[in-house]
């Protein structure tokens, strides 16, 4: 198993969103779980996260691990705790609360009555903090007017089983325990092992039952904490290992402290949860400490470098340059190298696109993103050395879009023979625009044919992914392999609005005619695709919509970001706003913590948007789209090389006067105030940047 991978091939292939694997990237499917059909992962919404890759803590509310299901204390994907049931006087605590107290963190509270307690009043409180580094606190509050001596119980026990086999239903036997300094240890045949210690040592242990026994003093009114620490080995196969990406190290922080402040007080939870996210998201390979990127989702994709990691350090941009720098150092280590016609692709596998389209290659989608972010994150900030490091790998990517693209200079998906999907022409476009912009900037040959590449390519998709009909017309989702359009509209089209950054502020130009622009910005904003909480995946009304379909209903967090920022951009602020007001109602009702997707079901008065049940949560790209969709309030548009910062502030202030502070923009800290009436206040820049139009 690579090192990188806390999660095998199998688990990432049971999420909703897998697809038929490519021939250079086989991923085989899961092992069916005891009950289940082949191929259908565990139910996870219920559980509690607490994430700080590569630890990783799954669990109900009632805080007990139970070694049931995916329960557990995770660490590179191996379980090093599979059962943890806390008994004082042989009873286990009444669960009152569970819930998130960060991102890498739960906190659990629990009751109980004590055996001199007057009436039904419980005269215990028990508080579990447990850690997404192996830790946790249980702390006892005594509220009795005497004192107690109170025995307490902790039944733990592991399989050191991965967690694909858990996901799988092929946890293995519970193994048997030695007692281990002031604590158990647990060895598997393999030679691997994982042991918890506490402080203060267990008054008695009981390996035999996996059991640590204490009889605490606690005076009335006082307070006795039990300290515990699980670690397990760090396999000789495994020549590194990952470690947690905003930590000390080259470059220091990867994410920039920001922080959001206004009249609607949601806005800041929402940022400061999607932070904590991503930062619980990030991994950096021992090896290569400068690579840092953020896995997909968790407890799914946990694994190498992907598309959905460079599409959330492109969105992650206004917090530093430097998620998007290890991200593409990561991506251009695998590009293909060589003469073939394969050159410069980065590999990926292929994903499931919903009904009428078999799965799309996400290398074409990394490959095609490329140059663009490197292009964007230029004018973030990025520093020169880097960028020139990394421009060779974009003129490959570039060099591979030319000969993958057909005699109409389209883009199949998956290449040579699939269909052209309307998405992928989009990212092919904004690969041609931005890629010009990238060869200028650099002083490097070629910018004025990507340009004519790019106004080609607008003027035969206006032409051919355009179906009209009364209602004023719509884009079509592909045009299969013998020519035929697939008109399924669905939150894939908030693409076509995405554009991307260019030289002295500006933005590169729309894949849509205005005419086309407007429509579309209607359609985004009706009920067909508007759910009130987000975009559908599918719109309603077509043919093969499931509100729990990842591809063919479901709404996915970060397209609705995409389509708000587009949408802004292109002057269509009351639908923009709309999606925004609804995105930032779905993230509170989730506690600020965006699933990458949820049901696609219409908004009623008084409900609640419905989870999906084996939905990442978090998900890279969901917690950079909240960034992404915050960040549209204030149309920020860097040219850092010009030393110049555009702002195109929404002027219709959806939420109320909002403060944007910590953000980067070249190199520096960057702060901008919106006003309720719209306008926009630079509050903190770096020395020397102007405001530019």
């Amino acid at each position: 198993m690579d090192p990188r991978v806390p999660a095998p091939a199998a688990v990432q292939a049971a999420h909703p969103a897998a697809g038929r694997p490519t021939a250079p990237h086989p991923a085989a499917g899961p092992a069916p779980q005891r009950g289940a059909p082949p191929g259908e992962p565990p139910a996870v919404h219920a559980l509690l996260v607490a994430v700080a890759l590569p630890w990783l803590v799954l669990c109900g509310e009632h805080g007990r691990l139970t070694g049931e299901g995916l329960d557990g204390i995770y660490h590179a994907g191996r379980r090093l705790l599979s059962r943890s049931v806390l008994r004082v006087y042989g009873r286990e605590p009444i669960a009152v609360q569970g819930r998130l107290a960060a991102a890498d963190r739960i906190r659990f509270v629990g009751v109980l009555r004590t055996p001199g307690d007057v009436g039904p009043d419980p005269g215990l409180t028990v508080e579990r903090v447990r850690r997404a580094d192996g830790t946790e606190r249980i702390t006892l509050r005594s509220s009795a007017a005497r004192p107690l001596r109170l025995p307490v119980e902790l039944a733990l026990g592991t399989d050191l089983a991965d967690l694909g086999a858990v996901a799988a239903g092929r946890p293995g036997p519970e193994l048997s325990a030695g007692v281990h300094a002031a604590g158990l240890r647990w060895a598997a045949p393999d030679g691997r092992w994982a042991s918890v210690t506490a402080e203060p040592p267990p008054t008695d242990s009981l390996a035999v039952a996996g059991l640590l026994r204490w009889d605490l003093d606690l005076a009335p009114g006082g307070t006795r904490t039990i300290e515990l620490r699980v670690r397990g080995d760090r396999p000789a196969e495994r020549r590194s290992e990952p470690v947690a990406g905003d930590v000390a190290g080259p470059g220091g922080q990867v994410l920039a402290e920001a922080r959001a402040e206004g009249d609607d007080p949601r806005v800041g939870a929402l940022l400061g949860a999607s932070l904590g996210d991503l930062r619980g998201l990030l991994l950096r390979d021992r090896a290569r400490p400068d690579e840092v990127h953020a896995a997909a989702g968790v407890p799914w994709r946990c694994g190498p470098v992907t598309a959905e990691s460079l599409w959330a350090a492109r969105m992650a941009l206004p917090l530093g340059v430097r998620l998007a720098t290890g991200t593409l150092r990561a991506l251009a280590r695998g590009q293909r190298a060589g003469g073939g016609p394969d050159r410069g692709w980065i590999p990926g596998p292929l994903r499931d696109s919903g009904p009428g389209l078999p799965p799309r290659c996400t290398g074409t989608e990394a490959t095609l993103a490329f140059p663009a972010v490197l292009a964007e994150a230029a004018r973030w900030g990025l520093p020169e050395q880097e960028l020139a490091e990394l421009l060779p790998a974009a003129e490959r990517c570039l060099d591979w879009l030319r000969a993958a693209s057909d005699p109409d200079g389209f883009v199949p998906d998956p290449g040579p023979a699939g269909p052209r999907r309307a998405e992928t022409q989009a990212h092919a476009h904004r690969a041609a625009e931005l890629g010009a912009d990238l060869l200028e900037l650099c002083g490097r040959p070629g910018a004025a044919e990507w340009r004519d590449r790019a106004a080609a390519l607008r003027q035969r998709f206006r032409r051919e992914f355009w179906r009209e009909d009364l209602g004023g017309g719509r884009p079509v989702a592909a045009l299969l392999p013998d020519g035929t359009p697939l008109p399924l509209l669905g939150s894939w089209a908030a693409h076509l609005l995405d554009t991307g950054l260019t030289g002295g502020g500006r933005t590169a130009p729309g894949l849509l005619d205005k005419r086309q622009t407007d429509q579309l910005a209607r359609l985004l904003g009706g009920p067909a695709l508007d759910t009130g909480w987000g975009l559908r995946g599918l719109g309603a009304k077509e043919p093969g919509h499931n509100p729990f379909g990842h591809r063919s209903g479901a709404v996915r967090a970060h397209e609705t970001a995409v389509a708000v920022a587009g949408l802004a951009g292109a002057g269509h602020e009351r639908e923009a706003a709309a999606l925004l007001r609804g995105l930032l109602d779905a993230a509170e009702a989730f506690g600020y913590r965006l699933p990458e997707m949820y049901a696609g079901e219409q908004r009623t008065a008084g409900a609640v948007p419905v989870p999906h049940p084996a939905a990442c949560r978090p998900a890279a790209v969901a917690a950079a789209g909240a960034v992404h969709a915050l960040v549209a309030l204030a149309g920020i548009r860097p040219d850092a090389p010009g030393r110049t910062v555009a702002l195109r502030p929404m002027r219709s202030a959806p939420l109320g006067a909002v403060l944007l502070a910590g953000l980067r923009v070249a190199g520096e800290p960057f702060a901008v105030r919106i006003g309720r009436l719209g306008t926009a206040i630079v509050e903190q820049a770096a020395e020397g940047l102007q405001l530019g139009v």
